[in-house]
């Protein structure tokens, strides 16, 4: 991975009020942990927006220097960014220092390349389950990203962390049958409403009434019945 540059500036005072000074001044206000205190800066939001423009998932690696001062540079990495959830600006940034030689766990963006083949012969949907990997290595080893070949994915195949090329140097931490991609069937087309069949009608039944007797051979029976 390229390093990319970052220019910070010490700031006093903690706080909102604090923070809206700083955010005022168009800077945001941010802390610099991994020495041996966490220190309070400052950086301009449209640097960090640019650095991670187009790094969608990878952790970057930063080179910073102190704005005013000579004393060299230090290694970062980007660990946490907060955006207002309305306006979406950005209000906070959260970096670590780093060294050299000691393995850092940071996060790589996960990238398919080919064309499945249940996507190209059967017109499968090729489903990203995985967008993202954990791995351990140094901090300039970091990868821009890990490729996930699926061009041999057909129909309900799933490509897993195992089956992936990582670079030397790096180890993933993700459970190796964790699935990465894979190739579900294509959507079913809306049926058409169904039509309910014409029943040909017929002409009613009539109704069937009990037989009744005359008014008079009921009398005469309810007449005997009662001697």
């Amino acid at each position: 991975m390229s390093m990319q540059e970052l220019t910070i500036v010490r700031r006093t005072g903690t706080g909102k009020g604090a923070a809206r000074r700083i955010r005022r001044a168009g800077t945001v206000p941010a802390i610099l942990y991994g020495g041996t205190s966490p220190e309070n800066i400052a950086v301009d939001p449209k640097s960090v927006l640019k650095l991670i423009h187009g790094h969608g998932g990878t952790t970057q690696l930063l080179s910073l220097r102190f704005d005013g001062e000579s004393d060299g540079t230090r290694l970062a990495v980007l660990r946490e960014l907060q955006f207002d959830p309305v306006s979406e600006r950005l209000l906070h940034v959260d970096l670590q220092e780093v060294s050299a030689t000691r393995p850092i766990t940071v996060r790589v963006a996960v990238h398919p390349v080919g064309e499945a083949v249940g996507v190209k012969e059967t017109k499968g949907i090729l489903n990203l389950v995985l967008h993202e990997l954990d791995v351990s290595c140094l901090p300039t080893a970091i990868p821009e990203r890990i490729d996930a070949d699926v061009s041999a994915l057909r129909i309900g195949d799933v490509l897993t962390v195992a089956s992936l090329a990582v670079p030397e140097g790096v180890r993933v931490l993700n459970d190796a049958g964790q699935a990465v991609a894979t190739v579900r069937p294509p959507m079913a087309e809306e049926a058409p409403a169904a039509v309910a069949p014409a029943v040909a009608t017929t002409a009613a039944e009539p109704e069937v009434l009990s037989e009744r007797k005359p008014k008079e051979e009921a009398d005469a029976e309810d007449a005997k019945k009662k001697k």
